[in-house]
């Protein structure tokens, strides 16, 4: 079927696909797409769910999920595979001016859509319509913060607490996207934003040092090995300098850190004499720290009391997000905190998701999801379609259920 707001084609034995959108990054590619299985009842239609003054006669509401899905770059034909065997291809906007093999125009941000045009349109005749990255990631976290349900919480020893916004005072805050390097972004209102400050020590410096000091070939391995790890090994600690002792007249603890890695200078050891659980663990905490730090200090000066982290450095992974609590609490004196999101690295894809130009498509999801807050509204599935019993932390291949409203 086609519509003027979306188009959607029926693949055998799955849901009707449409709009795809893609965040190309320096090492991961970031997918979003759209799947409805039904078109809701004109009851549905009707009680509230379209806003005030759309005509139910002209616009339909499809109800579906949105998927999520990530690849390595460095993998990308793995990534055009999947595009091609679910024809995800056809489903962008349609040039009708353009020749038949150059009609399929797919929403794309980040640098990776300028670096790999030419090869996904030899590949799969895609065009890439490059969205600015920095509009993505606010318009994706303003959607995700005020459209679904318990997305943001709170992560500190090991406690993990759903924060509810209130929509009308959900402006400012500061966006800490971490990928491979970390962007500081001030949001004022939608699409009112502005980049303050950011940092080269992000997601790609963790990968980078730990690839070379451990020899792990992936993110996700070197994470998984930083879990085992500890860290006093190699950190020289407040303690280690004061005989065991808090350095308390400036409020240290003597488990505090006083200099990452700091260790390694006194003792007369190789990197080989080291664990790599413990350089995966000192490494991570040096970095966390470092964002923590560096984000709480741009949220003291504009003022602002909530801090988002997203970006995929984070993954979900207990430790990063205690040590990055423990940053922010510490530095402000548990005036500010950090919070973090469920679909944390998916927030460029969704803003270019959103960007199609048919608005009635974008807009119409926020409220859906707003007017059935009641219910929950993250029912995880795999890629297959199938419910997931893990509702923990957002992981490969899972998918939000909503509503959308589309042009007849």
């Amino acid at each position: 079927m086609e519509r003027d707001g979306i188009q959607a084609a029926k693949l055998e034995g799955e849901d009707e696909v449409s709009h795809l959108a893609l965040d190309i990054g320096g090492s991961l590619i970031k997918m979003v797409y759209f799947s409805s299985n039904s078109i809701c009842s004109g009851d549905d239609q009707k009680n509230g769910f379209l806003k005030d003054g759309i005509d139910t006669v002209n616009y339909t509401v499809l109800s579906g999920r949105l998927h999520f899905l990530k690849f390595e770059t460095t993998k990308i034909s793995e990534c055009m595979k999947f595009i091609s065997t679910k024809r995800l291809q056809e489903y962008g906007d349609k040039d009708d001016e353009a020749s038949a093999s150059d009609k399929n125009i797919i929403k794309a941000t980040g640098g990776g859509a300028f670096k790999f045009a030419d090869l996904f349109k030899e590949k799969l005749g895609i065009i890439l319509d490059k969205v600015d990255e920095m509009s993505c990631l606010v318009a994706g976290a303003n959607f995700l913060l005020k459209a679904v349900h318990q997305e943001a919480f709170t992560y500190l020893d090991g406690q993990k607490d759903y924060v509810q916004i209130d929509h009308k005072d959900l402006y400012p805050y500061l966006l800490v996207n971490v990928g491979s390097g970390v962007s500081m972004i001030k949001v004022d209102g939608d699409n009112e934003f502005e980049r303050v400050s950011g940092t080269s020590v992000g997601g790609g410096t963790f990968w980078g040092l730990g690839k070379l000091l451990t020899k792990c070939q992936s993110f996700d391995e070197l994470l998984e090995l930083s879990r085992q790890g500890n860290n006093r090994v190699i950190d020289m600690l407040v303690g280690d300098i004061y005989g065991g002792m808090d350095y308390s007249k400036i409020g240290l603890t003597s488990t505090a850190i006083a200099s990452s890695f700091g260790k390694a200078v006194s003792e007369n050891k190789e990197l080989e004499d080291y664990r790599a659980e413990d350089v995966a663990r000192s490494l991570l905490r040096m970095i966390s720290n470092n964002i923590g730090q560096i984000a709480y200090l741009n949220a003291l000066r504009f003022g602002l009391k909530r801090i988002f982290f997203g970006g995929f450095f984070i993954r979900g992974h207990a430790y990063t997000m205690d040590t990055l609590s423990v940053a922010v609490n510490f530095w402000s004196k548990g005036e500010a905190k950090a919070l973090f999101l469920r679909h944390e690295g998916f927030l460029g894809a969704l803003g270019a998701f959103m960007s199609y130009e048919k608005k009635g498509f974008t807009d119409i999801t926020h409220q859906f999801m707003e007017q059935n807050s009641s219910v929950p509204k993250s029912s995880f599935c795999s890629e297959d379609g199938s419910e997931s019993s893990t509702r923990a932390h957002v992981r490969d291949n899972e998918c939000i259920e909503c509503r959308v409203q589309v042009r007849n």
